[in-house]
């Protein structure tokens, strides 16, 4: 029997809440990710700006999820102590397969930025030191935003609203070459990282990954309900799922080095 648009709302208003309360109370996988892993990594997605100097070295990390690096063989990274985390940059590209850049507001880039470094600083600062200007000892850590696109939080209202709308929505990732759980109005961002030697500006490894939401987000091995309400309450705000990815990848980045360095990651 068809479920009556005021019941379908009505579950949609205990989801919601659901997703309120359990949002507190996530906890970390192996990798550092949020145990409600709301983004994945797409293939399909990774850029390549120019921001890189070997593209062609990059490979996917067994550690990463899907994110693709490359490292000097020879790299001791525990002769670095301290590190610049440099100011973030922004480059803009149109997404696979459209024409025209999306375009972002401003103060919404400065937000976004900021909270990268943010995060980024709060994840590095319990084995390194951080610090403003390079030299011996220093790991450089640039990065480039190469793909943000925000969540069309319309585009999911509607399709919530419609009995059984979610239905096909769950099933849409996987059709349209996205990742399971996603959906074609859901965000994406790319970035691009490099890390230099402070002291003679060599170049000791590059990454790059692209993460996109995920509105029913189940992964094996979660707690399927705080993972499912999680994924579905960030497909309500622009840029929920580019900070779920700035916190995936501070986590991923301080604990690889904690690994590289020797040190017992914190």
């Amino acid at each position: 029997m068809p479920v009556r648009p005021a019941r379908h709302c009505a579950l949609i208003g205990v989801t919601l809440a659901v997703a309120l309360l359990l949002g507190g109370c996530e906890t970390t996988n192996g990798s550092g990710a949020s145990a409600s892993d709301v983004t994945a990594s797409d293939a399909s997605r990774l850029t390549r700006s120019g921001f890189l100097t070997d593209y062609a070295r990059l490979k996917p990390m067994p550690w990463g999820n899907g994110i693709e690096c490359w490292r000097e063989p020879h790299l001791n990274a525990a002769q670095y102590t301290k590190i610049l985390v440099s100011r973030i940059v922004v480059s803009i590209a149109p997404p696979k397969g459209e024409d025209v850049a999306p375009t972002v507001d401003p103060s919404d880039l400065k937000a976004l930025t900021d909270y990268f470094h943010t995060a980024l600083v709060k994840a590095l600062r319990p084995q390194l030191q951080i610090v403003e200007t390079a030299g011996p000892g220093v790991l450089v850590m640039r990065i480039a935003l190469t793909n943000l696109v925000p969540t069309q939080v319309s585009r999911s209202i509607a399709g919530t609203l419609i009995p059984y709308g979610f239905v096909a929505e769950a099933g849409s990732g996987v059709a349209t070459g996205r990742p399971a759980g996603s959906t074609p109005y859901l965000g994406e961002t790319g970035m691009e990282m490099q890390f230099r030697d402070g002291g003679n500006g060599a170049v000791l490894g590059e990454c790059r990954d692209t993460q996109i939401g995920r509105k029913y987000a189940v992964s094996e091995g979660d707690d399927v309900v705080t993972t499912w309400a999680n994924g579905y309450l960030n497909s309500f705000q622009s840029w929920a799922y580019a900070r779920d990815a700035f916190d995936k990848w501070s986590a991923q980045v301080a604990e690889r080095l904690a690994q590289l360095r020797g040190v017992r990651p914190r």
